[in-house]
């Protein structure tokens, strides 16, 4: 394997169709952008996400940056701490460039070991703490990996999957190890009770492993000068399923993360104060792209404080830990949203001094984002980004002035960013005409990881990125997000996008969540699907379909409804319609098969 791939240069003899004409969608959305927002942003502010470490750790040392479990972490014992990991990774023989695999939920070991890998001029690469081994020897190879932090209870998975991979070096810790200084009593208790009353620790045997406390302790006394990363340097391997096939590793540098930081900091610099007064409630993964960009690095540049949940599903906890603390700010995703709004505890909360609701992930239903204004009196301020770019697009203004009824707009593009739709045929949409969004700015990535095919499969008409999305823009510059362009169903000739039919499904008062699909048909090529999850036993499948008749056009009515306790969903929370699809699919293919025999 490579051990430094060369970045792609997209070569326009790669694109399916020979770029034309500036469509008139060029720079429109700048007449609609708030007051006090630049066209455009100096990305050259810090040399290295680093610098930009330094830089906030220093200016808001005695803040708390992070709270997890009731225990506080300041900017500075953070900067401490992950400068103690650095030191050992760079003791221990790791190499700059060399990939560090993090394997941790939310806790206050994923920022030490996050900025602490970045100090020591390691590529970062986020590991969900659920992958099966199978998901996690992938991502291990492929990245080739040599050091891994993991979570003790994810280390049985982390050894089965570990034949075959390069890691060298493994890093365990547990719940409680950083709740206080040292493994204090909190801490051990909280240890106990997971591994030996809970049993939330399989057995596991990796007798190379280290105890975090132990690496902390050993990189704090020999101090090592942190290694000089540049813009260019690539600085995670963020894996995605991108637009086609198995998981692959986006690579962000330096640069294209701190873009986008500096993009948002602009876009919020109005109305969110930046003095470390803020607080956000971060219930989405810090290894997620989206959480990562958004609560652990535009908040850092705020000084804001991180109010960190291990497990958002489990509402009962979050609650639980909600009526101690306020917050600010919640970036989530809409069955979050969801769930939060079918807790009582949720809606009696006073949100007097709630400023910003921020969605991204998956489209936002309007019946959700109606619900969340009528509990809270605040809208959800609806975003849009992929991995690719770091992750964030487009942006709806969050001025109180521009935020009226909720339109289902992902927003305008970015500072510093270019966005235009792009027909079937490869040339560009006009105003008002669907197309697929393709992308151009600082925060868009160099390419995948060891795969150049791919990388010029998704760079189009002199390096575009195309992000598999369709969408419109309107004489404003707002843009609305159509559906996936793979996730489109074909019905006898005309197109049907799933999020249209779920967001009128959502509308109905007994649905909790839905999802449509498109299942083969022998007449019309293929027919509507939807799954539903109730919020009321009564509801069924031939009043759900004539809810819908009154709202949609024939063709886009579901044809079957099939009810179901709880619909797959991603590490965020995002429903996978992928995943039902490939279901049906597999069903179809056994019935035929016994019908042959």
């Amino acid at each position: 394997m490579s051990e430094s791939p060369q970045p792609h240069r997209p070569n326009p003899n790669l694109a399916t169709a020979t770029a034309t004409a500036a469509p008139n969608t060029d720079g429109v959305w700048y007449a609609s952008y708030p007051d006090g927002v630049p066209h455009e942003i100096d990305t050259t502010q810090y040399a290295s996400l680093v610098q930009f470490f330094d830089d906030c750790t220093a200016r808001f040392r005695e803040r708390v940056a992070y709270v997890s479990a009731g225990s506080p972490m300041t900017y500075g014992a953070l900067a401490r701490k992950a400068t103690a990991f650095a030191s050992w990774l760079q003791g221990a023989g790791m190499k700059p460039g060399e990939r560090v695999a993090i394997m941790l939920p939310n806790t206050l070991q994923y920022p030490v070991a996050l900025f602490g890998a970045l100090k020591a001029g390691a590529v970062v690469v986020n590991v969900n703490p659920l992958y099966t081994a199978r998901e996690l020897a992938h991502q291990l190879k492929d990245s080739g990996a040599q050091t891994i932090v993991v979570f003790e209870s994810f280390a049985k998975t982390l050894e089965d999957a570990l034949p075959g991979t390069a890691i060298e070096r493994i890093v365990v810790t547990q719940l409680g190890d950083l709740l206080g200084e040292g493994l204090n009593l909190k801490g051990r208790f909280i240890n106990f009770m997971l591994r030996h009353v809970k049993k939330m620790v399989p057995a596991y045997r990796l007798p190379q492993a280290l105890r975090l406390l132990d690496v902390l302790e050993q990189g704090a006394r020999a101090p090592r000068a942190p290694a000089t990363a540049q813009r260019d340097d690539l600085a995670f391997l963020q894996y995605t399923g991108g637009t086609t096939g198995v998981a692959k590793g986006a690579m962000l540098t330096h640069g294209t993360i701190l873009a986008n930081v500096l993009q948002a900091k602009a876009w919020v610099a109005g109305q969110l104060d930046s003095d470390g007064s803020e607080t956000v409630l971060t219930p989405l993964p810090l290894y997620h792209i989206y959480s990562l960009t958004i609560n652990a690095l535009i908040f850092m540049a705020l000084g804001g404080r991180n109010i960190l949940i291990a497990n958002p599903r489990d509402t009962k906890r979050v609650m639980k830990i909600l009526r101690h603390e306020t917050f600010s700010c919640i970036s989530a995703v809409n069955t979050l949203y969801n769930a939060f709004l079918d807790c009582e505890e949720f809606r009696q909360r006073d949100f007097s001094g709630l400023k910003l609701a921020m969605a991204g992930g998956m489209a936002t239903q309007k019946a959700i984002a109606e619900r969340f204004k009528s509990v809270t009196g605040k809208p959800i301020v609806e975003g849009y980004g992929l991995t690719e770019c770091s992750p964030i697009v487009t942006l709806n203004p969050v001025d109180i002035a521009h935020l009226a009824d909720f339109e289902g707009s992902i927003g305008l593009p970015a500072p510093s960013t270019q966005v235009r739709l792009r027909r079937d045929d490869g040339s560009w949409a006009d105003l008002g005409e669907p197309g697929e969004l393709c992308v151009k700015g600082p925060q868009v990535m160099r390419g995948y990881w060891n795969r150049p095919d791919e990388t010029a499969r998704v760079f189009v008409d002199d390096g575009w990125l195309a992000t598999g999305d369709i969408g419109v823009m309107d004489a404003r510059g707002y843009i609305r997000l159509i559906d996936r362009k793979k996730d489109m169903i074909l019905v006898s000739g005309f197109n049907v996008y799933p999020n249209e039919i779920e967001d009128v499904i959502a509308q109905h008062p007994g649905v909790r969540e839905v999802a449509a699909i498109g299942v083969p048909d022998a007449v019309q090529g293929e027919r509507v699907k939807v799954f539903v999850v109730r919020r009321d036993p009564a509801l069924t499948g031939d009043a759900l379909i004539q809810f819908c008749r009154q709202q949609l056009t024939g063709y886009k009515v579901p044809r079957i409804v099939e009810f179901r306790e709880a619909l797959p969903q991603s590490n965020v929370g995002k429903i996978l319609r992928r995943e039902l699809r490939d279901e049906e699919i597999r069903k179809m293919e056994k019935s035929a098969s016994n019908q042959e025999h």
